[in-house]
């Protein structure tokens, strides 16, 4: 029961605390869970990354399902979701209440403009570390470039990405 508390009260501050979706809350879920409780460590932390990214859903709350699961079972992964989508929704929920009467309002867009640098920061961080986590070789680092400039560039699917990826990676492991 503690164990579920625990996780519960993390993903409460991380999703109550982290602006920017997602992504930007991996720094504080891999500090919390990998650096701190040592519940997972950090190669099986990226490994969930990679799995998280590819399921249908929000990220953030497929990320607390993950390590909630791993750590818990389901009372983990209810008590880690929870915490992770309460904040959001009441968040969510008073924006849509008074979004309305400040919509307009000058010094609300200038917080929001002034926020949106942090934002790219608590996304670049934890996107560095997974770059420098995914051991790229001088075989391999053209990949993830070529997978951005087809999204970017191309408007390819990233589930073709996904996809062509898995397939190349079956291929090249039976050879």
């Amino acid at each position: 029961m503690m164990t579920c508390l625990q996780l519960f009260r993390i993903f409460l501050n991380i999703g109550a605390f982290t602006l920017g979706g997602g992504y930007a809350m991996l720094s504080m879920v891999k500090q919390s869970i990998v650096e701190q409780k040592k519940w997972i460590s950090e190669n099986e932390f990226w490994e969930m990354i990679t799995i998280v990214q590819t399921l249908p859903g929000v990220f953030a709350i497929n990320t607390a399902l993950y390590v909630g699961y791993k750590i818990k079972g389901k009372a983990g992964a209810l008590a880690a979701m929870l915490g992770a989508g309460i904040p959001s929704f009441f968040i969510i929920l008073l924006i849509a209440m008074f979004f309305v009467e400040f919509k307009d309002n000058e010094s609300v867009a200038r917080i929001f403009k002034g926020i949106r640098p942090c934002v790219v920061a608590l996304i670049l961080a934890p996107a560095i570390q997974m770059i420098q986590s995914a051991n790229l070789n001088w075989k391999t680092f053209f990949i993830p470039f070529l997978a951005a400039l087809l999204i970017w560039q191309c408007h390819v699917s990233p589930i073709y990405i996904i996809v062509v990826a898995a397939l190349g990676s079956l291929i090249i492991r039976r050879i």
